[in-house]
Formats: C-alpha cells, structure tokens, sequence
C-alpha cells in the first residue's frame, strides 16, 4: 500500500483521518446517536443475505467518505477486479488467489494464466457428490463390509478450521448417519482420544494436506494407519478407509492412499480459503451434499457483492476499513469476537486464522518496512462464558 515512494501514513487521506480522530476523540457514543437520530438507518448494510449495523461505531459520515477517500487511493476496486480476473495478487508466490473459483455457482468462465479452470472445479464438485452419495448409500463400506459410522478429519490450519467451524454450525442439518470428528494437534492424546472411541471396521479417514508434508497433519495420519493395521486392517485394505485432499498426489499414493480416493487442491487456493474445496468433505459428509452446495451458494452471493457494490455499501469493505481505522487511529490493537450462538463457538478460532495469517504482515507488496499497524490481535470466546471471566476486565477495568 505505497505510492511510488510515499509512504501511506504521508498522504494527504491519511493525514486526513488523523485529524478527524482528533475531532472525534472527546465525542460520546451518545451524542453521535442525539445529534443524528436517523444513523441507525443509515448505517445499516445489506448483502449476500446478511445484514451489518456498524451504527454504534465511533464514526460519522465524514468518517465514511475519508475511509472510502483512502481505499480508493490504495486501489482497493482495482484490487477486487484484479481478484476475480485471476492475476497474481499473492505476488510473494506469483499466484492468483481464487477461492470465489470454488463457489461460484454460474458455470462461467475463469481463467488462471490463460486455462479454463472451472471444468476442474465442477468436476471435483462432481466427484465429491458421487464419493459422499456412495459413502451414504453404504455402497462404499469398510473391509469387513460394514457401512461407515465415523468419519476422522485429519489436517491443521485452513483444513482443520474451516470445516469444524461449518460442521458445527450447521449442527441442524446434520443427517445423523456419519459423526465428525477432526484432529489437528501433534499433541498424541487428541488422536488417542478419537480413536478409542471409534471402530477400525466403520470408520473413514480424511488426510487434508496440500503439500501431504505437513509434519502434524503426517504424524496423526501415521497414528492413524498404523492403528488401522494393528486392528484387522491391511495393507490393500488401506484404499477402503483413507482419503486423501492434496496437490501432491505421489505422496499420498506412497503412503497407501489409492490415486482413486485422491482430490485435489490448486495453488490458486489458500489453506485457510479451502472449506470450499474437496477440503470441504467432512462437511458434506455430515450435511450431505445438497446442503454443501447450497452453502457454496450462500458464499456466492456475498462474493458477487462484494464484486459489484459501491464501497461505502460494501458490507467487506466497510468492515475492512473500520478495522483500519481502530487499530491504526485510535490504538485499538486487539478485537474480540463474542460469539453467543453456541453452533459457531469455534468462530473466534477460523477468525483468528483468517485475518491474522492474511495480515500478519511487516513490510508492503513491495518489500518496503510498514509504517503502520497491518492488523489487530484476533482473540475471543463464548460471550455468554466470557460473560463470567474477562467481560470484567474489559467493561471495568483500567486500562
């Protein structure tokens, strides 16, 4: 976010917002509400089926127009053309970053360096419905010929957060016939505990890696072989119960997983982007996949408008741009997620992967030091236990 060699802190709409901070830092919250009784209404944003009120923000219309003054200046619209054209905006790994690719849901068109890549993406969509209808149908079943009853999630990160998250959220529309259970942690007794309590004949493994050399994700699928094998498992019998999401196939072929039973991942994806992808399987698993797609759907919709409305009706970036302008204007350097839906206590955790993996940035794309915070600390919990822990230290504590 420079300039040539003008740093963003130096121009003129940054300079701006300081001094509106300024102006604003001795007004109340209550005053904003007294003097502008219709900001309620006016700041309130709909878009891809959800609804934002950001009026309890310490900010005026002004606020608005010298943020969105800002984004423009730093070629935010470019940059979301630049997104859904497919260039090469991670430009440290000279690759598109293209996870709308994987949700949108109108056949069109999308090109990475000159290849259609949306045949790829409906064919592995395609092959997914055919793996969990069989799974389901108990047409593909264990070794001994029994139907699944537990499906193990094994990855860490964006395989591991995504689809908790989802799978819990969508608690209601689980069909009861497989129970989810993910593992992440190198820590032995997480996988210990997972497999004491499922049976070696009904239960189905997932190996969620791009790379397949991630040390936590291969130490747990280990754990997990071996357990196989030592509980009337086989060595050929290994294609019936694991399943592998990767972009490295041979890895996965060595470790005994069948080159059928492999789904790929495109490094036009991000991990923590990849819930939308064959990353996705525990979920449709779990919701099947009739619900998965229309939970693509939903993502579809919000990508289309953060694609298409104007900045300051643009639930993404006005959320984008508050956060800018707390932690950078007014030192408000962490944010707090408080779920109070139990379904989405793991909320706070994908969050945190989400924003602080993005953001966790020093210097600018192009390798200049950063003169300004590039993100907040992403922290939280169930509000209605944090209620009864830090709430206190936050509402009346000295800070």
């Amino acid at each position: 976010m420079s300039q040539g060699s003008v740093p963003l802190t130096s121009r003129p709409e940054w300079q701006a917002l300081k001094t509106h901070q300024a102006e604003l830092e001795s007004t109340h919250m209550r005053e904003l509400f007294s003097d502008d009784p219709g900001r309620a209404s006016r700041f309130f944003i709909r878009g891809g089926g959800l609804s934002l009120d950001y009026s309890r923000n310490r900010m005026t219309d002004d606020t608005l127009a010298k943020l969105m003054a800002l984004a423009r200046k730093c070629g935010v619209p470019e940059q979301i053309e630049a997104m859904f054209r497919g260039d090469h905006i991670n430009v440290t790994e000279k690759r598109p970053a293209l996870h709308i690719a994987l949700r949108d849901t109108s056949g069109a068109s999308i090109h990475v360096d000159g290849t259609d890549i949306t045949p790829e993406v409906e064919g592995t969509l395609n092959r997914m419905a055919q793996f969990v209808d069989d799974v389901l149908s108990e047409r593909w079943q264990g070794h001994t010929g029994k139907a699944f009853t537990d499906v193990v999630s094994i990855g860490i990160g964006g395989s591991f957060l995504g689809p908790k998250l989802v799978s819990e959220a969508l608690r209601p529309y689980w069909h009861g016939q497989l129970k989810g259970h993910y593992v992440a942690n190198i820590d032995g007794t997480q996988i210990a505990e997972v497999l004491r309590r499922v049976n070696p004949e009904t239960t189905l493994f997932l190996i969620q890696s791009k790379s397949f050399r991630t040390q936590e994700t291969l130490e747990n699928s280990k754990v997990a072989r071996d357990w196989f094998l030592d509980n009337g498992g086989s060595e050929d019998q290994i294609a019936k119960h694991f399943v592998a999401v990767t972009a490295n196939t041979p890895e996965a072929v060595k470790f005994g997983i069948s080159e059928d039973n492999i789904f790929p991942m495109w490094d036009w994806v991000g991990g923590r982007y990849s819930l939308w992808s064959a990353i996705g399987l525990p979920v449709a698993l779990t919701i099947g996949m009739e619900n998965f797609r229309a939970l693509l759907s939903g993502a579809n919709a919000m990508d289309q408008h953060f694609h298409t409305a104007p900045l300051e009706q643009n639930l993404p970036v006005v959320m984008a741009m508050l956060g800018v302008w707390y932690n950078n204007f007014w030192g408000a350097e962490t944010y707090t997620i408080l779920p109070y839906d139990h379904y989405l206590r793991s909320l706070p955790a994908h969050l945190q992967q989400l924003d602080m993996e993005s953001n966790g940035k020093s210097v600018t794309q192009g390798g200049e030091p950063l003169t300004y915070q590039s993100g907040p600390v992403i922290w939280g919990g169930v509000g209605a236990n944090g209620q009864h822990a830090f709430h206190q230290l936050l509402h009346q504590a000295r800070a």
